[in-house]
């Protein structure tokens, strides 16, 4: 029997969802489906979206995980608005994500779970592959859990053990229908059950079936092809946010020439970092599980007097905790990296979504007048540059530096030009050596002694001859670093402090304005990881043939020294935000501009669709027009979303 004959379309992007119950590897399903994509040379931008609770109940709503990718032949910001394709392990799978597709989109269901029971627990009076109700959709049901039992039974696995191979089918089916090389799945499968024989082969044979079965069989009789982006020269890999971040830490002690402590309690989302900085103790990295938040940030306090770099890694509540220690950095002007994976809250919140409300926290949630530097990535591979440069301001300016990423970063991935050597800046600990107050016998170490250009303090290794010291947490004399409760001593050392921090400011660069034409009337500003969808939403503006201007915060204490002057040659300045409002407060308070919000706290990122629309209303009133964005949304537009 030949074959019947596939039609191949050109398609420039997709976006596929692949969701079903969390033991049912969506993550793994995903992470494969982006390995292929990457390795083909796509750009890509991936959204993992998963239950809180480690074995969720089954068939459940709340028990959804699902795996976004968008990949492109184009440069694109984003993980996307709406899946093109979502595959559906259950009906609680196609319930939970139904919502989110625009008509004409695909969905290839597994059947084999549509039973009575199920559709019950999914919520559903009726079977939606019986009715009417997902008539505006291109519907494929395919039995994959029957089609996986029977294609691995040779194995003798339990039928429990060959269904859990059904998302290598569904991946096998997937990577047929576009394209991708299987080659990395096939030797990732054979490395990760290679001792396991019966389990490497029934998931390698699922995953040729798949292939197999899009192959052959006459229901899908299209396959699409996306051909590699254009991308700047160079040596690129995926990679997700935390293990960017890690690397970035790891490059930051490098360049230093310091050992980098870390003193971790594992959370979500950061508990991915501590994990691989355990794996290179060949760079000088030490790891330090610590029995809670408290003991972890005290343990890198404590490296970073002994002369190394340290660093602690955690999520909002832990910073809560950790707010006394670093107060306590703070006062002894010790170099701290502090990194904030922000995730949902209050209290425990929504530990495995993403949100950015911890920026107020980071300025403010500690006793007394304590300031400190706070940097945040806006994208996965830009975490890696984040870190060296939280490292580089924690070093030179003797201060903890709060380092703002969050879920949606950590989780996410997507292709990084892997920097040279000469990229990467050069970092000198400058480690006091001799005393540096009188002379003779009288010579004597004096750690609160400053340097003009950064105000820093000496840092003196314990140990070193004639620089002996001591450190702690109430209030020092200026200069010698005695105890002092002088209420002269105790103002000036605090404006200090602030100077110290103002001082960062210095060894900034410009904000670039992404101002093309230079006509522009609004500025939308972001931090973090809104950048991408900002970036997409102003693209379609400007595709509309509107001006609008785009500028993102990566320093967000101390502010760059021309924000001011940026903000007001703009006649409205929009800041989207994944909290209620915390960049806007600020930016009101020290420039008194009216900036206008756009506020979202629902676990997930900004949409640029809805972006779009924001701001076309914005420049609309701007320029006292009415601004029409068009139908946006369909695969064959080259425009991100």
């Amino acid at each position: 029997m030949v074959a019947p004959e596939k039609q191949v379309k050109q398609l420039d992007r997709v976006i596929i969802r692949f969701a079903g119950d969390s033991g049912d590897g969506m993550q793994l399903t995903g992470d494969r489906f982006t390995q292929e994509t990457a390795v083909f040379g796509n750009d890509l931008v991936t959204l993992p979206n998963f239950p809180a609770e480690i074995r969720a109940p089954q068939g459940t709503l709340p028990g959804v995980s699902s795996f976004q990718v968008h990949f492109a032949d184009h440069d694109i910001l984003t993980a996307g608005d709406a899946p093109d394709v979502l595959v559906a392990m259950n009906p609680a799978a196609l319930r939970a994500n139904l919502g989110d597709l625009t008509p004409g989109a695909t969905i290839i269901v597994d059947t084999h779970d549509f039973t009575a029971r199920n559709l019950t627990k999914a919520g559903y009076q009726a079977n939606p592959l019986e009715d009417e109700s997902l008539a505006d959709f291109v519907v494929h049901t395919v039995d994959l859990t029957g089609m996986t039992v029977e294609a691995v039974k040779e194995f003798g696995l339990s039928r429990k053990d060959a269904s859990r191979a059904k998302n290598m089918f569904a991946l096998g089916l997937l990577s047929w229908m576009y394209g991708r090389p299987t080659e990395t799945t096939v030797d990732f499968v054979s490395k990760r059950f290679a001792k396991v024989p019966a389990i490497r082969d029934a998931n390698i044979t699922a995953f040729k079936s798949g292939w197999y079965f899009g192959e052959t069989t006459e229901a899908f009789a299209v396959r699409y092809e996306i051909k590699p982006a254009t991308m700047p020269s160079g040596t690129y890999r995926n990679i997700t946010g935390n293990l960017a971040l890690s690397y970035g830490l790891i490059a930051g002690g490098v360049q230093a020439g310091l050992p980098v402590f870390l003193g971790s309690y594992p959370i979500t989302p950061a508990s991915d970092i501590l994990h691989e900085l355990s794996k290179h103790k060949g760079f000088g990295v030490t790891t330090f599980q610590a029995e809670d938040e408290i003991a972890g940030v005290g343990a890198a306090i404590g490296a970073s007097f002994a002369g190394q770099l340290g660093v602690t890694t955690t999520s909002g509540p832990g910073v809560s905790l950790k707010s006394e220690a670093i107060g306590l950095a703070i006062m002894t002007e010790l170099p701290l990296v502090v990194v904030d994976v922000q995730r949902g809250g209050p209290s425990t919140g929504l530990p495995t979504k993403t949100e950015q409300a911890d920026l107020l926290q980071a300025m403010f949630g500690r006793n007394g007048e304590a300031p400190l530097p706070i940097v945040a990535p806006r994208s996965p591979g830009d975490c890696f540059d984040a870190a060296v440069e939280a490292v580089r301001i924690a070093i030179t300016y003797r201060t903890p530096v709060m380092l703002l990423s969050d879920g949606y970063l950590a989780n996410g991935s997507e292709p990084w030009r892997i920097p040279s050597l000469d990229e990467l800046p050069a970092i000198d600990p400058a480690f006091a050596t001799e005393t540096n107050h009188g002379e003779g016998d009288d010579a004597e170490f004096w750690p609160y002694l400053r340097d003009e250009a950064t105000l820093a303090r000496p840092w003196a290794i314990p140990g070193t001859p004639g620089l002996e010291h001591r450190l702690g947490g109430l209030e020092k004399g200026d200069g010698h670093g005695n105890i002092s409760y002088d209420p002269a001593n105790h103002d000036f050392m605090v404006r200090t402090r602030q100077a110290k921090v103002d001082r960062v400011a210095d060894s900034l660069p410009p904000l670039e304005v992404d101002d093309p034409s230079g006509e522009a009337k609004v500025l939308v500003l972001g931090w973090g990881s809104t950048y991408g969808p900002i970036g997409a939403g102003v693209r379609r503006v400007r595709k509309a043939g509107y001006h609008v201007a785009q500028a993102h915060l990566r320093h967000l204490n101390p502010f760059p020294k021309d924000l001011g002057e940026v903000l007001k040659r703009y006649d409205k300045v929009l800041v989207p935000e994944m909290n209620l409002g915390q960049l806007s407060l600020l930016l009101r308070a020290e420039y008194l501009v009216d900036v206008v919000g756009y506020n979202e706290v629902r676990g997930l990122p900004l949409k640029a669709t809805q972006l779009a629309h924001v701001i076309a209303d914005l420049v609309g009133q701007a320029e006292d027009t009415t601004v029409e964005l068009g139908i946006w949304g369909q695969p064959s537009q080259k425009e991100d979303v």
